[in-house]
């Protein structure tokens, strides 16, 4: 087990309130499990497995319910097989220049979880990344939350998009035309307040055998898209076309919509097949 950061390292080192990385994971309960998933989830894990960790300073869950799964795109999917996989995402900030202490931390503290038996074992991890931060783009410029608040500020959707290319150079053209034309252009009188663009990194050789291994490591963008309006009321009209977005650049794999969970509750397990 890794040894946990040491604290005498807190006074010095980077510390603003920035969101340089994050933990992106989209999870599948298996059928029969959905309603005792939610509750480990939200009564231990969201905060024992990541949010009392040092260097986490704000979470977020969301859930698709059936209609939000028909919504996704493409119908063949790299990320989810099929595409309607994985009912929930949670959404971690991670402080700029910490994540090297943080991993120390989380891999020692799920090996002590993995250990007390407060690991859920019926669910499938669809997607499960730590990302570094790559860009975020305002629909309003300086108004309006910045995306440090964006898990904290009641945004009543997001939209999780997956862009792959074909090598660490397309990548960078990508990001490039996205965060200077194509974001604005499609942020301009749309309900998406921002979009959040992040670049996954690979997981330690010691993390938890059932996550499997972050693929696309220097091909990927990872965006998130958060939406002042359910995405229900507003899907065809600004999101249906999304699988466009990168161009003869890329291939998006993954676009789907997700509305917040409501903590402490079972909302929304009812409708998720």
């Amino acid at each position: 087990m890794r040894a946990p950061p040491d604290s005498r390292a807190a006074p010095a080192g980077p510390a603003r309130a920035r969101p340089g990385h994050a933990l992106i994971t989209l999870v599948e309960p298996h059928p029969g499990h959905e309603y005792a998933y939610n509750r480990w989830y939200e009564d231990d894990h969201f905060y024992a497995g990541a949010m009392a960790m040092p260097w986490i300073f704000a979470g977020r869950r969301w859930v698709a319910t059936r209609d939000l799964q028909e919504l996704r795109r493409p119908e063949k999917s790299a990320v989810a097989q099929p595409v309607t996989a994985g009912c929930y995402l949670s959404t971690y900030w991670i402080t700029e220049g910490r994540y090297d202490e943080h991993m120390k931390w989380t891999v020692a503290i799920n090996t002590r979880l993995n250990r007390d038996s407060r690991v859920y074992r019926d669910r499938t991890h669809v997607l499960t990344a730590f990302q570094d931060h790559a860009a975020t783009v305002y629909r309003d410029g300086a108004a309006g939350p910045r995306d440090r608040h964006a898990l904290d500020h009641p945004y009543a959707g997001l939209v999780l998009q997956v862009i792959d290319t074909d090598g660490p150079g397309e990548r960078a053209e990508l990001l490039e035309r996205l965060r200077s034309r194509e974001l604005p252009k499609r942020l301009a009188g749309s309900p998406a307040a921002m979009v959040t663009v992040f670049r996954p990194t690979p997981l330690p050789g010691d993390r938890m055998t059932y996550v499997r291994q972050v693929e696309g490591v220097s091909t990927r963008l990872t965006l998130l898209w958060f939406l002042e309006r359910d995405p229900r009321d507003c899907w065809q009209e600004h999101f249906a076309g999304l699988e466009r977005l990168a161009g003869e650049s890329g291939r998006v794999e993954l676009v789907a919509p997700f509305v917040p969970t409501v903590p402490g509750t079972d909302r929304y397990v009812d409708a998720l097949r």
